[in-house]
């Protein structure tokens, strides 16, 4: 059943901004990452992340990520985590590690989701 009166039209849906496109890509394919099972050498544990294309594809490439970065695409890892290297060949991929038994020696180590401070001429603002 129409619940628009006769003769009125539907307003045209607008173009999402970028913004807008990139948060809903994130919240519709968020569940679509995939995390690897751990391993481990004497130093750290790892872990992968892969990310499926409609979010890579608004990640910044060439670098790594800051823990609220990655975060903001909608990964999700207990405190500690580290993405620390790129494969270039496939830049969906995330290379994570954190140093090994961190959650057993900092219990309360919390999740950092907001951005640095920004500076400006020279102070934190």
């Amino acid at each position: 059943m129409n619940n628009l009166a006769a003769g009125q039209r539907r307003a045209p849906s607008r173009k999402l901004t970028e913004a807008e496109q990139r948060d809903q890509d994130i919240l519709e394919h968020e569940n679509d990452i995939y995390y690897s099972p751990k391993y481990t050498d004497d130093i750290y544990e790892y872990r992968h992340v892969s990310v499926p294309k409609p979010i890579s594809r608004w990640m910044p490439q060439g670098r790594l990520l800051e823990e609220y970065e990655w975060r903001g695409y909608g990964i999700k890892q207990s405190p500690g985590w580290v993405h620390y290297m790129i494969h270039n060949p496939e830049p969906h991929i995330l290379l994570f590690r954190r140093e090994k038994d961190f959650q057993l020696k900092y219990p309360d180590a919390t999740i950092n989701t907001a951005p640095p401070p920004h500076h400006i001429g020279g102070l934190v603002g």
